[in-house]
């Protein structure tokens, strides 16, 4: 997981401005274990930065997605969400009670994504892998 000072230098890399509100939104990421919807993170951001806009939210969500830093979660209600990205191909579990994300990186699909290519003519160029249950704290 990145601190907000190896997001800052990601994006200052690029070429994005580094202004207050997206500041702000890096230190609720980079101080957060858990996956946050946009409206929590924009809630979190604006006790660091009162202006902090939305908009603003989003458009670092994507900047920052774009780079990998962090991953884009989709919950079974259709909504996402995002987590702090570990470098490489991972994918997520995710509790469906406290929305706790834990990445994986063993995901050894070969044979299905054969299969699929084969029945569908398909050339599969990526995939992503979310599996929901619940976490040993909240295990019923």
């Amino acid at each position: 997981m990145l601190d907000e000072t190896q997001l800052s230098a990601i994006l200052a890399a690029r070429g994005d401005k580094l202004t207050r509100p997206r500041r702000a939104v890096l230190t609720v990421i980079a101080d957060s274990a858990e996956s946050l919807t946009p409206a929590e993170i924009h809630a979190r951001a604006r006790k660091f930065y009162r202006q902090t806009g939305l908009v603003t939210v989003y458009r670092t969500l994507d900047l920052l997605a774009e780079c990998g830093a962090v991953r884009k979660i989709h919950a079974p209600d259709g909504c996402h969400a995002y987590a702090p990205a570990s470098e490489g191909h991972a994918h997520h579990v995710i509790c469906q009670s406290c929305h706790a994300v834990i990445e994986f990186d063993n995901c050894d699909l070969s044979d299905l994504l054969a299969a699929v290519q084969r029945r569908t003519g398909y050339q599969v160029s990526g995939h992503w892998l979310e599996l929901f249950g619940y976490c040993p704290r909240c295990q019923p």
